[in-house]
């Protein structure tokens, strides 16, 4: 893959991104797709967290190598699968590697599915509403280990801080965005985080709407505005090289410019994550970078 130009790093309200699915095999691939990013302009890249699977790469070691070898692109777990890391641990992982990367990461957390696969590490097999308490009990777990306090106590029922010693102090504010879809998880993302992650494949347009009321209101509930909660949907489906409209997500340059722009302008979505499900993947990821983001950006400046 060429790196046909490099964009100097930009403070936008729309973030664009990549998923990339963390295969052992195709660590060489990774790689150069993260250099491209970077170079090319985009600002994020989101790795999928399923420590279960033997053909994946770990996803904190992968994020760290490819943060050390780009200069401005941000990283995120997408998401981290909670049951089998230790809350404590991570934010010192995060905080270690954003200050390592002068402020270019977030914390993507979800309450962690494949409950069989979690149980078959060691890990906690949690009912539906634990799995949201000890989600909520995480958030405030990460967030007492990057204050600068000299010891933090959390009492939790499955997450706990007893004098513990913050630190590092991440060098900005990562967000701790949440992978939610049910109720509990869609409020707890208003009240207690700082972003949401929905994905297309289980998230239409349809459901966002409903889904953010409740970020929404929960948000209004907690004190905070609303507004603070970012949206960065996980987008997947092809862009072809015809004129064929064949549905959202799946079309023209064209098609994914309109989609994009509607997503932004009624649903509040202010970050995209591409993850091209059919044809060839570096070819999709050019399409992507080099003409839909451009023109996205384009279109909503000017509105």
């Amino acid at each position: 893959m060429r790196f046909p130009f490099r964009h100097e790093k930009r403070d936008a309200d729309i973030e664009f991104g990549l998923f990339l699915i963390p295969e052992a095999d195709d660590y060489a691939q990774l790689l150069t797709v993260a250099e491209y990013a970077d170079g090319v302009g985009l600002d994020l890249i989101g790795i999928q967290d399923h420590p279960y699977q033997r053909r994946f790469l770990d996803t904190w070691t992968l994020i760290t190598a490819l943060a050390v070898r780009t200069s401005r692109i941000s990283y995120f777990p997408d998401v981290a699968n909670l049951p089998l890391r230790n809350p404590a641990v991570l934010a010192k992982s995060v905080a270690s590697l954003d200050i390592m990367t002068e402020g270019r990461v977030h914390l993507g957390l979800g309450a962690g599915a494949f409950r069989d696969a979690v149980a078959a590490m060691g890990g906690p097999r949690l009912s539906d509403g634990d799995a949201v308490r000890a989600l909520g009990e995480a958030i405030a777990v990460v967030r007492a280990m990057w204050s600068d306090e000299r010891a933090v106590r959390v009492v939790g029922n499955f997450h706990t801080l007893d004098g513990a010693h913050p630190g590092p102090t991440p060098r900005h504010r990562p967000g701790i965005w949440l992978g939610a879809k049910g109720p509990r998880m869609l409020a707890l993302t208003g009240y207690a985080a700082d972003g949401w992650l929905p994905s297309s494949s289980w998230a239409p347009p349809e459901f966002l709407d409903e889904a953010n009321k409740r970020i929404d209101d929960a948000a209004a509930t907690a004190g905070r505005d609303p507004a603070e909660v970012r949206r960065v949907y996980n987008v997947s489906g092809t862009i072809t090289d015809d004129r064929t409209d064949h549905g959202f997500l799946e079309g023209p340059v064209a098609r994914w410019v309109d989609d994009l722009v509607a997503l932004h302008r009624d649903q509040r979505v202010d970050g995209f994550v591409f993850w091209p499900i059919e044809g060839e993947p570096l070819d999709q990821i050019r399409r992507y970078a080099e003409q839909v983001v451009p023109a996205v950006r384009a279109e909503t400046a000017a509105r």
